[in-house]
């Protein structure tokens, strides 16, 4: 995976909390935008769309 994105909604800045995706068949690649060479997850596909979907309803949000 080597076609990393940032979502056009992260304002651009270097120091705002982002994360970029890069995508492949079988698999989403989740890296943090600000430590490019850091750690980072693959999830298969669906996975990533059950994630994503925990997430925008709240599922994971800190108390």
């Amino acid at each position: 995976m080597t076609n990393w994105r940032k979502s056009s909604h992260s304002g651009g800045s270097a120091t705002s909390d982002c994360v970029e995706l890069a995508r492949s068949p079988r698999a989403v690649g989740v890296r943090d935008s600000k430590d490019p060479s850091g750690p980072r997850i693959t999830l298969p596909v669906e996975r990533f769309r059950r994630l994503a979907a925990d997430i925008k309803c709240g599922v994971h949000d800190l108390p």
